[in-house]
């Protein structure tokens, strides 16, 4: 695909988004067809938000389908990664304004932040490397919201292309001491309006969270891309995804890590 073709597709998805206004389908030929042109199309919306506003900053990437749950739900079979702009964060206890989205649904997630740089020459590290090089874990909730009329079926290409369907990120606070926790099997609790709707469990993100930072921090290095230290890793969801509606009370309890809250108004 030329570059033509890529800022077309690019353009259409950021004016998706922008404008609040859904697509059935990128035209014919701007269509990615493979990952690699997804990931150019990516790039470039991230490129237009960066111009929007020069305060937006790329604050993190988000790693997407790393769940068997939420592969079944998007109907694909690998996972995919996205950026996190400084814009579209909050902090739990936050309001979140439904004006902005579609239709979003919610995923809570471990999250990370790295406290060294990898060089990526000398890739692909494995996961004791990446442990040891964390600085904090954070709880957080990831609100993922498609420009797709149908982003169940249009392919794991258009869902890249898309900046991985994300949408906004809460967080929590942050721990630096991971020794606590034992996150082959650490229990997550979904509710809305009080109401539990959810159980998750980290060993449904790749067996375990820090397996997918791993795929990430490795992936990345195979296309000459560095994730930079004191960004925000999230690493997919421990659960299905679940929509959200208008007055929700959403808080995704992670037990002796902590809670992540937000009300979507």
């Amino acid at each position: 695909m030329d570059n033509y073709k890529i800022s077309k597709a690019a353009d259409i998805l950021y004016n998706s988004r922008i404008n609040l206004k859904k697509i059935k389908a990128l035209p014919e030929d701007c269509i990615p067809n493979s990952t690699k042109e997804a990931y150019e199309i990516q790039d470039e919306i991230a490129k237009k938000y960066i111009k929007k506003n020069k305060e937006t900053l790329i604050v993190g990437k988000k790693i997407g389908c790393t769940n068997k749950a939420a592969q079944t739900q998007l109907n694909v079979k690998e996972s995919f990664f996205g950026n996190i702009f400084s814009n579209n964060i909050s902090k739990s206890n936050c309001i979140i304004n439904s004006e902005k989205y579609f239709s979003p649904y919610v995923e809570p997630e471990f999250s990370f932040i790295m406290k060294n740089e990898f060089d990526i020459s000398k890739a692909p590290y494995n996961v004791s490397t990446v442990y040891k090089s964390i600085l904090a874990i954070l709880p957080s909730i990831e609100i993922v919201d498609s420009r797709y009329e149908d982003w169940t079926s249009v392919g794991v290409n258009n869902l890249i292309a898309d900046n991985a369907v994300h949408a906004h990120w809460v967080f929590g606070t942050k721990v630096n001491d991971l020794s606590n926790f034992n996150l082959n099997n650490h229990s997550v609790d979904l509710l809305i309006n009080k109401q539990l709707i959810e159980k998750g469990n980290s060993n449904n993100v790749m067996g375990n969270p820090i397996n997918s930072l791993t795929w990430l921090i490795n992936n990345l290095a195979l296309i000459g891309k560095v994730l930079p230290k004191n960004h925000y890793i999230s690493t997919g969801t421990c659960t299905k995804a679940i929509p959200i509606s208008k007055g929700d009370n959403i808080t995704a309890d992670f037990g002796k890590l902590g809670t992540v809250s937000f009300v979507y108004k």
